[in-house]
């Protein structure tokens, strides 16, 4: 009896083996090939998103803030405008490449990139950059060129508010400078590895910060060195062709959605959650804008309805892929109702020239949509925050961003306007030249000819 049991338990015993042997080699396998498991991939429906992303974000800029600031100005100075917004683009791309990508994204500390990719050094078409899904990549290059069209559409931004007396060679100066020590550095701070505003957990999904409130007070700045136009107050100043600046914002509007679901880097529902912010916030900034204009003025104007557009489209995109449809269209009626403010009481208030109201409209606009982003952010408001999400401490965290950002872009425009006014001995053209117009004295050409 005690062989038979003995002879059972060891039948049992190899029929247990093999299990026990499989066990065995899974505990015992090296990490590593669990790391393996996860192989990051490059999905081609995202490479096609981010590349209609990137087209979207140049017709933002060339034709549609051209034709929104050329629509704006008066005749004798559309062309002036036009070919401001067209070179300080080119130029910007350019810079990007040399050294503005490496600077901006690059590892280095909590202010600015390293150099190791001046040139774009070591960067092939086997290189990846990262999305907000740990195994999903882009090529490298798709995430260079959709950041290119950002840093070239923020500095074109800062025109407006120079427009019709501004050395062209002066502008080109100043961008250089600017884009240098200011744009570099905030968008490395609030989207780069190890940022100091990334970092305290400022929210900017798409550029409130970066884009608008760097650039609205870039503009500020120098509309306070440049003076206000010859005339303003007793000549009329009003936009000489609305329908380009309609054209320029229905074209702003379109490709803003490269610009917004673009910046999730996915085609994916985050991207879907992007898009329908930055419709319906727009939606809701024009009707705001043209129903205030109907209580304060009697009527709604079309230069209302379309800087209404603009001023929604600047305040949901540092809050569009992390708040809700409803806390979006609350978003966009509060960006009217504050920059009907901006472009009128404050604008007064501040004795700046502001040709085309460039801080008013992107500086006020891009301070309600960061500051709101804080509050709309919170699940309990229909955002996509953690469970505990605090308004009141990110409210401080918001307040933060767009602190640093007005003081470091503020101090940094102010010296490279100082800079180039010591380089061409002043930033404007002369009395006689701002009086015959810029399109004929700057570029021996006329938009409208007799």
């Amino acid at each position: 009896m005690k062989d038979l049991m003995l002879f059972r338990h060891a039948r049992g015993l190899r029929a247990w083996m093999p299990f026990s042997l499989l066990i065995c080699l899974l505990l015992l396998a090296p990490a590593s090939q669990a790391a393996e498991a996860i192989v990051p991939i490059v999905n081609k429906g995202d490479v096609a998103w981010m590349l209609t992303s990137t087209l979207l974000v140049l017709l933002m800029t060339v034709p549609g803030l051209a034709l929104f600031y050329g629509g704006l100005v008066r005749s004798k100075n559309v062309l002036s405008v036009l070919m401001q917004v067209l070179t300080v683009f080119s130029m910007i791309v350019l810079l990007w490449m040399v050294y503005g990508y490496t600077f901006a994204f690059d590892a280095g500390n909590a202010l600015i990139g390293n150099a190791g990719k001046l040139f774009l050094h070591g960067v092939t078409t086997a290189s990846l950059a990262d999305t907000f899904t740990a195994s999903v990549k882009l090529p490298e290059f798709v995430f260079i060129v959709f950041q290119a069209t950002f840093a070239g559409i923020t500095g074109a931004l800062i025109v407006g508010s120079l427009a019709e007396r501004m050395k062209f060679g002066a502008v080109l100066m100043f961008t250089v400078l600017w884009f240098t020590f200011a744009y570099i550095p905030i968008a490395h701070m609030v989207w780069g590895p190890g940022g100091f505003m990334l970092t305290r957990g400022v929210l900017d999904f798409a550029g409130g910060t970066v884009v608008h409130i760097n650039a609205g007070i870039a503009g500020l700045v120098g509309a306070y060195l440049l003076g206000p136009r010859i005339g303003i107050g007793r000549e009329s100043m009003k936009p000489h062709n609305l329908t380009f600046t309609m054209i320029g914002a229905s074209l702003l509007w379109v490709g803003w959605f490269g610009f917004n679901a673009g910046s999730n880097l996915e085609a994916n529902a985050g991207a879907a959650l992007a898009f329908i912010n930055t419709l319906v916030a727009t939606a809701a900034a024009v009707l705001a804008w043209l129903l205030i204009e109907r209580v304060l003025k009697g009527k709604p104007s079309m230069l209302g309805g379309a800087s209404g557009a603009v001023a929604g489209l600047v305040a949901i995109t540092p809050a569009c892929g992390t708040v809700g449809p409803m806390g979006s269209i609350a978003i966009g009626a509060a960006a009217s109702l504050f920059c009907v403010w901006g472009v009128s009481g404050l604008k007064k208030l501040l004795k700046a020239d502001d040709a085309l109201d460039v801080f008013g409209v992107h500086g006020v606009g891009g301070i309600v949509g960061a500051l709101l982003t804080g509050v709309f952010t919170a699940p309990i408001l229909g955002g996509t925050g953690a469970a505990d999400f605090s308004i009141i401490h990110q409210l401080g965290i918001q307040s933060l961003g767009v602190t640093v950002t007005l003081v470091w872009s503020g101090v940094v425009s102010l010296l490279s306007y100082l800079i180039v006014r010591a380089v061409f001995g002043s930033l404007r053209v002369t009395e006689e030249d701002e009086h015959q117009g810029l399109d004929i004295t700057t570029h021996g050409e006329s938009a409208y000819e007799a």
